[in-house]
This record gives C-alpha cells, sequence and structure tokens, in this order.
C-alpha cells in the first residue's frame, strides 16, 4: 500500500510539471505529451528549441518492467537531435541524444543515459516512435545498462495539431 501511495504522488507530481511546461511553451510549436511503454511505464514529452534539436523529458513510474532497478520514480531529460532521410518518408524522423537520469525509490540513481529512436509524425496529431535509452548509473547501482526500450504514442499540442513533416 505504501508503494502504491508514492507511486500515486509521484504521478501527481509528473502531471504538474507537465502542465507546467506546457503554459511556459504554448508560443513554440509541435511540443508533444504521451505515453511510453517498455522497460519502464514513462510519461513523455518533447519540448522544441528551434527547428532541430528538442528537450525529450520523461517521468518513470515503477519497475512494474525493470529488474534492474529497485526504485519508485525516475526522471529524465535528453537533449535530441532530429534528422530525416532525404527523399523519404514525410514525417519519419531519427534522433540521438543524451541526458541525466535520476531514479528515487529504494535506492538514489543518477546518471547519464543516451536516446536514441525513430519516429514517425502522422497528419493527424499523433506521433509514434520506438527509442533506446542505454544509461551509466554513477551511484548506487554503479554500471551501464542497456535494456531500456520503449514503444512511444505522443499527441501533438498547438501549431503542432497542424504539423506537415518537412
Amino acid at each position: 500500500m505504501k508503494k502504491i501511495t508514492l507511486v500515486f504522488k509521484s504521478f501527481i507530481v509528473a502531471i504538474v510539471l507537465i502542465v507546467a511546461v506546457t503554459i511556459d511553451s504554448k508560443s513554440q510549436s509541435n511540443w508533444e505529451a504521451g505515453i511510453r511503454f517498455g522497460n519502464d511505464f514513462a510519461i513523455d514529452a518533447t519540448i522544441p528549441l528551434s527547428a532541430k534539436p528538442r528537450l525529450h523529458a520523461a517521468a518513470y513510474f515503477g519497475n512494474a518492467f525493470n529488474d534492474y532497478y529497485d526504485n519508485d520514480f525516475g526522471l529524465g531529460g535528453y537533449f535530441d537531435w532530429m534528422f530525416s532521410l532525404d527523399g523519404g518518408p514525410t514525417g519519419l524522423k531519427f534522433y540521438p541524444g543524451v541526458g541525466p537520469e535520476i531514479f528515487f525509490g529504494n535506492d538514489f540513481n543518477i546518471g547519464v543515459a543516451g536516446d536514441f529512436g525513430v519516429e514517425y509524425s502522422f497528419d493527424f496529431p499523433l506521433t509514434i516512435g520506438l527509442d533506446w535509452r542505454p544509461g551509466l548509473m554513477f551511484t548506487n547501482d554503479i554500471g551501464f545498462h542497456s535494456g531500456n526500450w520503449g514503444l512511444i504514442a505522443r499527441f501533438r499540442f498547438g501549431e503542432g495539431v497542424r504539423f506537415k513533416a518537412q
């Protein structure tokens, strides 16, 4: 019961953070929010910085799918560089990225992770993707972890509703 309460409180904090980012970034186009299923369940959001780079944030909940960590909640923030294929399908993008991760719970872990993925933006306000976030932990669980794969579905807000992939 105590673990469920902590996860619920963490979920509320993540929602408040996403709403705060939403209010602050209304002037920007193509920001997205959604969910990520994989080794961890996460709320996933992207905030564009310009045409190509973006901030990619994730709030991880529980370790239902990940035996490596003994944590209840985590935060990740990644800086992604966006690329498309010349002559490739409209809406298909690839991205490498890197950023810090912090996990709370029975163990407190700080690390850095890569963020490598592919995503497709439809003509309507939906983006789906697959990514991989290998990381290096510096604290309690010192070491490299490579099993963080995820399937992402995000809704585009603001001008992103009218997004036409280039």
